[in-house]
């Protein structure tokens, strides 16, 4: 078995760790679609909040301002994980976002909350 060779004490490997943030993954609407629905499955109000202002920074928040018509600092505090946005609001920014809300039937094994 060959000797791996032991860092010296004036030798120190140093590892570059960056904040992981969904935003920059999400570039098309149908990845920002993908991301939303699987939020909203989980019927987590803090977590669809969350969601929905990831999406709307992987857009851009001053384009999804104009877009909407509400300013960046009303946007950024819609979506706070202890705010509770107006539906309009939620509708506005989806559209700005490229994507839509739809109505699916429940599963018959998932129990309505």
């Amino acid at each position: 078995m060959p000797k791996r060779s032991q860092p010296s004490s004036k030798q120190s490997a140093k590892v570059r760790v960056t904040r992981f943030d969904a935003a920059d993954y999400l570039k098309t609407p149908t990845a920002i679609a993908a991301y939303l629905t699987e939020a909203f499955e989980t019927n987590d109000h803090a977590y669809i909040c969350n969601a929905l202002d990831t999406a709307a920074r992987a857009k851009g928040m001053g384009d999804v301002s104009k877009a909407t018509g509400l300013s960046r600092e009303s946007l950024y505090k819609t979506f706070k994980e202890t705010a509770k946005p107006e539906f309009e609001t939620v509708r506005k920014v989806m559209n700005s976002l490229g994507v839509k809300l739809v109505a699916e039937p429940i599963d018959d094994q998932q129990k309505v909350a």
